[in-house]
């Protein structure tokens, strides 16, 4: 590498833009999550100039993001979107487990992730509540009534025919006209709100908010729950909560590399 007049690096000859951005974004480590300009420069061998133009592309498409109180960068989620094909692949349980236990201690009420079997939400991963009095369940514990908070969320991505027939085979072994069509009004408004109430009807003194997890397809794969004492939630906090769960949802599906797809209203 040479100096220009103004003490810079000088650029190396034959690199293309995309090497050199490409080579921007391997500066990055866990252990040094967050470079200034300079300090990417130094080690690319390019000018600052050159790099603040890279970071500025790089920024836009949110590939990276500027730590505000430094001003120094650090890689972006889209970095996520990109490798989403990939990601998608990984344990999903891996993946939501810090998305979790920071959506619990926001709450203060036990958060927990559950996948679908294809009748049943099984839960396969748990971050109690700090509260004495809280409700928790072993992981692999299933749920496979139409109320809880959970199967709504994966129940309102089937078509009317299998929710006929998850209904038909519950509890009461029946469901009549009036009753089917109650219940996919509920999936209709779960599917717009963004998330799942159950307060109370399944266990009288629980109260469960559960929002779905997205892969890179749009398809649900998993959902975020939160589960709390029904003494300790008033109907007016259940919407708080709900958007709480919800968020955290969608953080889960950004680290997925996943995306809600557009879905055509139920009929």
């Amino acid at each position: 590498m040479t100096q220009n007049g103004n003490g810079d690096q000088a650029e190396t000859r034959g690199a293309s833009p995309i090497s050199n951005a490409v080579a921007v974004l391997r500066c990055f480590s866990v252990d040094e999550p967050l470079l200034g300009v300079t300090d990417i420069a130094a080690r690319v061998g390019l000018h600052k100039s050159s790099v603040s133009r890279i970071l500025a592309l790089l920024e836009s498409e949110g590939l990276v993001e500027r730590d505000e109180p430094t001003r120094r960068f650090r890689l972006g989620l889209g970095i996520i979107g990109i490798a989403g094909p990939l990601l998608a692949d990984l344990d999903e349980r891996r993946v939501a487990y810090p998305a979790l236990r920071e959506l619990a201690e926001r709450t203060g009420e036990t958060t927990a992730l559950l996948l679908w079997n294809g009748t049943e939400a099984v839960s396969v991963e748990q971050i109690p509540s700090r509260h004495q009095v809280k409700h928790t369940t072993t992981l692999g514990t299933r749920y496979a009534t139409t109320l809880s908070a959970s199967v709504q969320v994966f129940l309102a991505t089937e078509p009317p025919e299998r929710v006929r027939e998850v209904l038909a085979k519950g509890a009461s072994g029946t469901a009549d006209d009036d009753e089917l069509a109650a219940y996919e009004r509920r999936l209709a408004e779960v599917s717009e709100r963004g998330y799942a109430v159950n307060y109370g009807e399944t266990s009288e003194e629980e109260v469960g908010v559960a929002a779905p997890v997205y892969d890179h397809r749009g398809d649900v794969v998993a959902a975020v729950l939160i589960s709390a004492p029904r003494f300790r939630i008033s109907p007016e906090q259940v919407a708080e909560l709900g958007k709480a769960c919800a968020e955290t949802a969608a953080e889960v599906t950004r680290r997925l590399g996943g995306a809600p797809a557009d879905r055509s209203p139920r009929p």
